[in-house]
């Protein structure tokens, strides 16, 4: 069996059952009583959370290809990319439903007055047309160049994610800096890795 089979038929289900265990997890709490004092609040940051490793995940896909040489590593960059748009999108409507009770009005004034909800629903939306052009279908719809360069989008919803959590966090900002140093070493990586293609022509 080649790898790519092997990847295909065995380890993208364990991987996609795995993404799904964040979820399931959160909904046994829930059902436990497990979430603490402020369940909305648990809710919220556990979906944040878990929204932008799946953005770095993904971001991570490329870099590794090059680093070890194992192409059917790819395989896995959309699957990873739509657990970041699903983890996202729970992300929001816990905060649209049950923060602002479906009030876009409420909505709005914050990502007008208050920048970490800016820069978080700034790099959700941007998620959006990349979820929905995930297929292959809109690849040759679009065709490879510019689906490539829509889906670049990803690099500015990872800047907006990694923001949204250091300007959410008021007094311990380690956590967010370690995530926006992995975001900037993993797009670094691309820069470089396109500079030095471009120095080679």
């Amino acid at each position: 069996m080649s790898s790519t089979v092997w990847v295909r038929r065995a380890l993208k289900p364990a991987v996609f059952l795995a993404g799904l265990g964040p979820a399931i997890w959160l909904v046994v709490r829930g059902f436990q009583g497990e979430l603490g004092v402020n369940p909305v609040e648990t809710v919220t940051n556990d979906t944040g959370i878990w929204t932008l490793r799946f953005i770095v995940l993904t971001l991570a896909v490329t870099p590794t290809r090059w680093l070890t040489g194992w192409n059917p590593v790819a395989l896995f960059r959309r699957m990873l990319g739509l657990f970041a748009f699903f983890y996202g999108t729970l992300h929001f409507l816990t905060y649209f439903i049950l923060d602002h009770s479906l009030e876009l009005a409420g909505v709005w004034d914050d990502v007008v007055k208050r920048p970490y909800i800016t820069a978080g629903f700034t790099g959700f939306m941007l998620m959006v047309p990349l979820a929905l052009t995930s297929t292959h279908g809109w690849i040759r719809r679009l065709g490879g160049h510019r689906w490539n360069r829509l889906h670049q989008l990803v690099y500015v919803s990872a800047i907006g994610a990694v923001l949204h959590y250091l300007w959410k966090v008021k007094l311990d900002t380690t956590n967010p800096f370690i995530y926006i140093a992995i975001v900037a070493v993993l797009l670094g990586a691309r820069l470089w890795h396109h500079i030095a293609r471009a120095s080679q022509k």
